[in-house]
């Protein structure tokens, strides 16, 4: 059932550097390669194909992709599994914080 009033919850990666500071969860929705090319240090790897069978036992994740499209389809799936989920606007593109791996 489609609700009007739930939207997408969202944050910027500039606030994602600051929330990085706390224990969260980060879920990296892209592909092993493109996750292999370089991530966020505290970013487990979970691609959007198999998102829906994720069963982390936290409340609270945040999702991240390259530019924010893969991470949006992924937040809609893990709301409807009772996540509180929050993308990660403009993802990996956007991000100007450290990385691991990649070059």
């Amino acid at each position: 059932m489609f609700n009007l009033f739930q939207r997408n919850t969202a944050i910027s990666t500039k606030d994602l550097a600051e929330k990085l500071k706390e224990p969260i969860t980060l879920l990296d929705v892209r592909t092993p390669e493109e996750y292999r090319g370089g991530h966020i240090t505290k970013a487990s790897n979970y691609p959007l194909n198999k998102i829906d069978r994720y069963q982390g036992k936290e409340k609270e994740v945040y999702v991240i992709c390259q530019s924010g499209m893969r991470s949006k389809q992924a937040v809609k799936i893990l709301k409807q599994k009772g996540y509180e989920a929050i993308n990660v606007q403009g993802g990996m593109n956007r991000w100007q914080g450290p990385t691991r791996g990649g070059k």
